[in-house]
């Protein structure tokens, strides 16, 4: 198959679908930090290049729950949200057959769909609790492959929920974005045998 994996710079998805020979290529404004098929640029110009399945990633700044509470003060970052919304739209509603648009719980105001699914890391072995939600169109959602909840909550908050908590720094957004490689290796197994 012919993947996309639209907005990511890390190559984590893209090597995953890689490994089950798959012609997988991400797409990111940013260079990859994985040496590989790599489109450095705007995806949006590359939709209608032939792909079979399509994962994206979205920025999640403007559209996050989590981030709600700025657009009572900054009348900009509604301007923003809309921008992000259309977005996330222009990927979800493309004609490639198989699509997963993944991102954080929205905000009743982002406007998006119903999301398909809610997914943790910690359903696929990483103790790690991190709610990511799928609009799936033409695939099944994931089933989990490695269930390490009870273990991952007798963790403080501050190692299980680390995202959470990770400090400022300029690297923050990126560190924060990352797909966990045990889902990637999930929807390459899963979705890449279809």
């Amino acid at each position: 198959m012919k993947v996309l994996i639209a907005c990511e710079f890390s190559g984590i998805v893209r090597e995953a679908f890689k490994t089950k020979g798959h012609d997988a290529w991400s797409c990111d404004l940013l260079p990859s930090e994985l040496p590989g098929q790599h489109i450095q640029g705007d995806v949006l110009s590359h939709l209608d290049d032939g792909w079979d399945m399509m994962i994206a990633h979205p920025p999640c700044t403007y559209l996050a729950n989590s981030g709600v509470c700025w657009l009572k003060n900054d009348n900009y970052r509604w301007k923003l949200m809309d921008i992000a919304s259309n977005f996330f739209y222009q990927l979800l509603d493309n004609d490639i057959p198989k699509i997963c648009v993944e991102n954080p719980i929205p905000h009743k105001h982002a406007c998006l769909p119903k999301y398909t699914q809610i997914i943790h890391p910690w359903q696929f072995g990483d103790m790690e609790q991190k709610p990511t939600c799928l609009w799936l169109k033409g695939l099944s959602p994931l089933v989990e492959t490695n269930n390490v909840k009870t273990e991952m909550l007798k963790l403080p908050a501050n190692q299980r929920q680390r995202i959470h908590y990770m400090s400022p720094s300029k690297d923050r957004q990126k560190n924060r974005s990352r797909t966990y490689p045990s889902i990637a290796a999930a929807m390459a197994q899963q979705w890449g045998n279809l």
